[in-house]
């Protein structure tokens, strides 16, 4: 049951991305739409997501109780997106790919994926721990990680002083900000704009998942090279990140669940929205979503492995 479960998470991403691939083959959705979508995520349904669901799953205390264990993420994503600079000078990954490797080799798909799974394997009570690593991976994300993939865009070149303060006061990094402050203020939003939030932020994996179709149908079979830059993402995704985080909170002293959720947290595929703000910072888009969707793709064998195993546990 635990691996079915798994499964059907995962089948229905790739579903929703087959139908955006469907309706891109005929000829509803085009390139504007693409931008569109992903101007929509990043603008206005992450930012929502955020404050939605921060403040109906933390309250003061569970925030400062959830909030030593946020470091353990953060410092396993830091050393994994280390490890991914060795693996950038060793395999020779060109500069102006460098940002969007990085990015898929250490962040991963913590809540469209991640959420769901971790449901499926542990139940609701699972749901705290989940957005807590997604908190330090959306964190390191819109702070190291956009740096990366602007510079990417940039062929290469540091961004200037005042594009890093743009891309650290981003919509879904404000978003999240705005949120922890209203809880440690234990600031209540009236109802209307809690609604509002909640349905503008389930628009974030159907529009993502639309929006990855799309560039798919406008992916050669040249774009999707299985060579060794897929390997190492692979590996980095599926083996080096769980592993990693699992003997870093090995002997801690940390609630088992919490533990576990990290673990597959950390097993996830690749974070769409690196796509999508690829396209908006002009970086190798179609390279992210190629990846995207082997990483999707490849997590129907590895995660009901993880959880199978955890359930064990």
């Amino acid at each position: 049951m635990v691996v079915f479960d798994a499964i059907q998470c995962v089948l229905s991403i790739l579903a929703m991305i087959s139908i955006g691939y469907v309706l891109s083959r005929r000829g509803w959705f085009d390139e504007r739409a693409s931008e569109l979508f992903s101007k929509m995520v990043v603008k206005v349904s992450l930012p929502a997501l955020m404050i939605s669901n921060l403040l109906t799953t933390f309250d003061r205390d569970t925030l400062f109780e959830a909030g030593m264990g946020i470091f353990i993420p953060m410092a396993c994503m830091l050393l994994l997106y280390g490890a991914g600079l060795v693996a950038v000078k060793l395999i020779g990954i060109p500069p102006q790919k460098r940002g969007v490797f990085l990015a898929m080799f250490a962040f991963s798909n913590t809540v469209f994926i991640g959420l769901p799974v971790n449901i499926a394997l542990f139940g609701e009570e699972s749901t705290s721990f989940v957005l807590l690593y997604y908190v330090a991976n959306t964190v390191l994300f819109w702070t190291i990680g956009i740096s990366g993939i602007q510079r990417d865009g940039m062929n290469g070149d540091a961004p200037s002083i005042s594009s890093r303060l743009k891309n650290f006061l981003s919509p879904p990094l404000m978003g999240f900000l705005l949120a922890v402050l209203l809880i440690l203020l234990n600031a209540k939003l009236p109802r209307f704009v809690m609604d509002a939030c909640k349905y503008m932020g389930n628009l974030t994996t159907p529009l993502s998942m639309l929006y990855i179709g799309i560039v798919i149908n406008s992916i050669t079979m040249q774009d999707v090279k299985f060579d060794k830059d897929m390997f190492i993402i692979l590996l980095g995704r599926f083996l080096l990140a769980p592993l990693l985080i699992l003997a870093f909170m090995y002997y801690l002293p940390l609630p088992v669940l919490m533990k576990k959720v990290f673990v597959i947290q950390a097993a996830m595929p690749t974070m769409t929205q690196i796509a999508i703000v690829s396209q908006a910072y002009k970086a190798d888009y179609k390279y992210a979503a190629a990846m995207v969707t082997v990483t999707t793709m490849a997590s129907l064998v590895f995660i009901p492995l993880y959880m199978f195993a955890l359930s064990k546990i």
